[in-house]
């Protein structure tokens, strides 16, 4: 029996469903763009990188800073924006053991864009304020 030795088959470039599987889509359910949006968007997730925005912190410093924000919540926030690359974890031999977070450059990009909606937020409040007094007198 003779056995082909020639070089193994170049794979095919992606076609149809496995090219739409390599571009990130929001809207596609198992996309990881959409993962780390929830991530990012959730109450908690939004707050910590706005809080880290502003510098690093310990964990109970973020916590005070974050106010409503149980240790279970904030620690499991922190785990998955640090999971996706968006916070550090830098765990300084001491005793007492001595954990600071920050933001990684994608965190920083990501808080950045963050910063700039909740400043339109926060400036629009009058408006939106308005908004629901009237939706609510038709009511």
């Amino acid at each position: 029996m003779v056995s082909d030795m020639s070089a193994p088959a170049t794979p095919a470039a992606p076609s149809g469903d496995d090219y739409d599987r390599l571009v990130p889509d929001v809207f596609a359910r198992d996309c990881l763009s959409r993962h780390v949006l929830a991530d990012v968007s959730g109450k908690w997730g939004t707050l910590a990188l706005l809080a880290l925005h502003e510098g690093a912190y310990r964990f109970n410093a973020l916590r005070r800073r974050i106010d409503g924000v149980s240790e279970k919540m904030l620690a499991q926030t922190l785990q998955a924006l640090e999971r996706d690359g968006l916070v550090n974890r830098d765990a300084q031999a001491a005793i007492p053991p001595r954990v600071e977070y920050s933001l990684t450059p994608l965190g920083v990009r990501i808080a950045g864009r963050l910063a700039a909606f909740v400043e339109l937020l926060e400036e629009a409040v009058p408006e939106i304020t308005e908004a629901r007094r009237s939706y609510d007198a038709r009511r």
